[in-house]
């Protein structure tokens, strides 16, 4: 019999509708804990009688979000949620597969800047190159590499594609082969939305933090924790 303090399955005297669809479920073996599994007969999925590992529950990932999006490490998460720091990292990947960053508007006007940071070893430099729209205040497009073209040419072409009027940078030398002159602008003051974005960013993601120890260890990771949070502020 299910707990039902604890359980976030519809019971009466054990399990009976799937917590997916609430479909009706059938007996499907006993799991490797010892636990009676059931598998709804509507859409095939599988469920423990009663989950004691925390990563199982399907609020869980909402909290790993929240956690993540306000300043807080690996570590500090899984003590917290009581799940391993494998499982988190897992979980986190898993979750930045199903984000999709806010849709680029046309017409608008758009500020680029890169922001640094680094993977592994401080000496290895690496280099956050994004868009950020003026009106909206979303971040629509964002890659991971080194300084160079090759970086900056994807963000700068799905801005492009948007006809925007105007595209406001910083004065570096690389987008003036990649921007058209008459919408690229290098004002006094004209990236000072995304500028203070950057600060933001710094301070609501620990591992961009400038004086840390929760540093990213791939690119893959540090992409995968970005569009978490582009995608959750869209």
């Amino acid at each position: 019999m299910v707990n039902s303090s604890t359980s976030c399955f519809k019971c009466v005297d054990r399990i009976t509708t799937c917590i997916y669809c609430c479909g009706r479920l059938v007996k499907n073996g006993i799991s490797k804990a010892k636990k009676q599994r059931y598998k709804c007969k509507s859409c095939s999925k599988t469920i423990v009688d009663n989950y004691t590992y925390n990563a199982y529950f399907p609020h869980i990932n909402k909290e790993i979000v929240l956690l993540l999006t306000e300043g807080m490490g690996i570590r500090s998460i899984a003590r917290i949620l009581q799940i391993s720091a494998t499982t988190l990292l897992k979980r986190i990947i898993a979750i930045s597969a199903t984000v999709s960053l806010p849709a680029i508007q046309p017409e608008c006007r758009y500020e680029i800047d890169e922001l640094c940071t680094f993977i592994k070893v401080k000496s290895k430099r690496i280099w956050i190159v994004y868009a950020f729209e003026r009106e909206t205040k979303n971040i629509v497009s964002f890659n991971v590499g080194a300084r160079t073209n090759l970086t900056l040419k994807k963000v700068v072409d799905k801005v492009l594609k948007a006809n925007p009027v105007a595209v406001f940078t910083d004065k570096l030398k690389n987008y003036i082969s990649l921007i058209p002159r008459c919408i690229h602008k290098t004002v006094r003051f004209g990236t000072n939305n995304i500028e203070r974005a950057n600060l933001t960013l710094r301070t609501h993601l620990k591992r961009l933090n400038r004086k840390t120890i929760c540093f990213s260890k791939s690119a893959v990771f540090l992409e995968a924790v970005l569009k978490i949070y582009f995608g959750s502020f869209a």
